[in-house]
């Protein structure tokens, strides 16, 4: 997942706004797991909306979104090492 640093740059760069108050929010050590639970977006959604209006909202779920192409990204790029590796192993490849 990318530092905060990273995400203020990209909510920089598509909005012209850093939206750090919302990524600091997300990424809060104590509170993370719970932070970055996608079932609780529609409600913690409306709460950014309130407070940052819909541009930060959106930064919010885009957030959201560049952690879990992260995340699943480095299972994909073990997964196929795996792959590889397997079928290399048993002379199918």
């Amino acid at each position: 997942m990318p530092p905060i640093k990273k995400h203020v740059e990209k909510s920089l760069a598509r909005t012209g706004k850093e939206y750090r108050e919302v990524h600091e929010w997300i990424d809060d050590p104590d509170k993370k797991n719970e932070r970055h639970d996608i079932t609780k977006i529609p409600d913690t959604f409306q709460m950014f909306k309130e407070k940052y209006g819909e541009e930060g909202a959106r930064e919010y779920v885009q957030h959201l979104s560049d952690d879990l192409k992260g995340r699943f990204g480095h299972v994909m790029e073990d997964f196929e090492e795996a792959m590889a590796s397997a079928l290399t192993y048993f002379g199918s490849r």
